[in-house]
């Protein structure tokens, strides 16, 4: 099932696409869905990020590949770091480049959706948690990322969580093709099979150190590939089973 938000006479709205056809929900899908009388068509709406999370949990230098081309040894343990709820706009929004960065990353990433209150599990427990995936890009100030030798400041300017456009929930996480594209030509291209942690790792790494609650992202980490954005470009992160997350940057 694909779950998304879109707005609708002015409003915020839950709902699940049939085919094209939007299906209203009456509340927030983290637990049992429950449809209103309304549907709309999925071209007659606008798309809003997919959730509202109280966090977004990052991983870093997660990709074997990535962590090659960026002079990195392997990580014993997952590398994290945190992105403001500010950050998240969705599909079709435009990512905006700040004055005085002089350079501005994609990253094409999986992004996990957590579906209820989840604190400790074990990687088999893991699917528990989740509600569904979709597409994510880790827009990154490379130049002060750099600069600052830490990540934060780098990581957090409004706009630099493009995620979407919907979170699918019936999918296996554990080898999907994921790419990168900036202006029709693809940069990064991989599989989940090359990740370092795979998702359930992760799930019960960050559930050991924080709570994750109903709509936190956990952000799985980029391919090999990255690289620069300019203004005027369009970037997209496209993953198997889940769609196509499309940004400008402007």
């Amino acid at each position: 099932m694909k779950l998304l938000r879109f707005a609708a006479d002015g409003q915020a709205c839950y709902g699940a696409i049939e085919q094209r056809q939007i299906r209203e929900l009456v509340a927030a899908p983290f637990g049992a869905l429950k449809f209103g009388p309304r549907s709309f068509q999925l071209e007659d709406v606008a798309l809003l990020p997919p959730c509202e999370p109280s966090k977004i949990v990052a991983v870093g230098v997660n990709y074997r590949a990535h962590a090659q081309e960026m002079g990195h040894r392997l990580p014993d343990e997952p590398l994290l770091f945190l992105k403001p709820p500010s950050t998240i706009i969705g599909s079709g929004s435009a990512i905006l480049y700040p004055d005085g960065v002089t350079r501005l990353d994609y990253e094409a990433e999986l992004a996990v959706v957590i579906k209820k209150k989840t604190r400790s599990i074990t990687p088999a427990q893991a699917h528990e948690a989740v509600l569904g995936y979709t597409c994510f890009n880790d827009v990154t100030a490379r130049d002060l990322q750099q600069k600052d030798k830490q990540w934060t400041r780098a990581k957090s300017f409004d706009t630099f969580a493009p995620i979407g456009p919907w979170i699918v929930t019936d999918l296996d996480p554990l080898n999907l093709k994921i790419e990168g594209i900036l202006n029709g030509q693809t940069r990064q291209s991989s599989t989940t099979a090359d990740l370092i942690f795979p998702v359930p790792v992760l799930i019960s790494f960050i559930s050991s150190i924080m709570t994750l609650m109903p709509g936190d992202v956990i952000t799985t980490g980029t391919p090999s590939g990255v690289g620069p954005m300019q203004r005027g470009d369009t970037i997209e992160v496209v993953i198997e089973g889940i769609g196509r997350l499309t940004n400008t940057v402007r």
